[in-house]
Formats: C-alpha cells, structure tokens, sequence
C-alpha cells in the first residue's frame, strides 16, 4: 500500500478541516497515510506541553517512511514547515505533489516560490485535479 505524507498548514480550524477533507480522501481512494494533525500530535495542546521534540520526531519518522508527499502550498507564501519537509522529500527522491488552490499567483510562470515548484513532480489547482493525479499511484 503506497504511504502518502500529507504536509501543509494546521494551525487554524479552516486549515485543519482542510486537511482532514484530504486525509479522508486519500484514505478512500486506497491509500495509508501519514497524517501529522493526528499522528504526530500536532496541536495546540501538544506545542503548549513543549512536545515540539517529540512532534518533530513523529514527522520525521513519517516522512522518511513515506513513499509520496502531497503538500498543500496555500497562503502568501508555502509555511515554512511544509517548505522544510518538501526539501528533505527532494533530497530523499520521495515524489512530491503540490496542490495550491490559492488563486493569488507570484508570477504567469511561477505558481509558488521557483525552489518549491522545482522540487514538484505535479503541480495541481484543486483537489479533483489531486485526485486524478493520484490515481496513477494506487
């Protein structure tokens, strides 16, 4: 079973509805995933106790025992945790897929920062598009 690590943005309640929207997704189209909002703990509660150690620990480990990433790239600018774990996927040769469907562009050719849209083996706009692509890794 491919193993996807769902990297993004959880610190608001609109992020992490999000997120889980996909998560849920994933997990119906066949997938196992590496969800950090749940898996590490990543939560408000768990960053209050000081655990970052520990969430830290818990994403790495997913990550490196990820077969693909899908990162969501919304905002101004890609949060700089996901931006971190897309480089450490590159490095690694794990597949990367970027969803951004944020309309606020930087440029006509350049969706999101060049470093980040250069580490992408897809680059989608919405989650059908997501979707679709995926279909090729199940």
């Amino acid at each position: 079973m491919v193993k996807i690590y769902l990297a993004g943005p959880l610190f608001s309640q609109a992020e992490r509805e999000f997120n889980q929207k996909l998560n849920s997704m994933f997990i119906d189209m066949g997938f196992s995933v590496f969800f950090p909002q749940e898996d590490a703990e990543d939560n408000d509660v768990e960053r209050h106790n000081q655990n970052q150690s520990g969430i830290f620990a818990s994403c790495f480990a997913g990550l490196d025992t990820s077969d693909l990433v899908v990162a969501v790239l919304d905002g101004p600018d890609v949060d700089s945790g996901t931006a971190w774990e897309l480089g450490y996927a590159f490095a690694a040769g794990i597949p990367i897929i970027g969803m951004r469907t944020d309309f606020r562009i930087h440029t006509p050719n350049e969706k999101v920062n060049l470093m980040i849209q250069e580490t992408l083996e897809a680059f989608v706009s919405s989650v059908e598009e997501l979707r679709a692509v995926l279909e090729k890794y199940v």
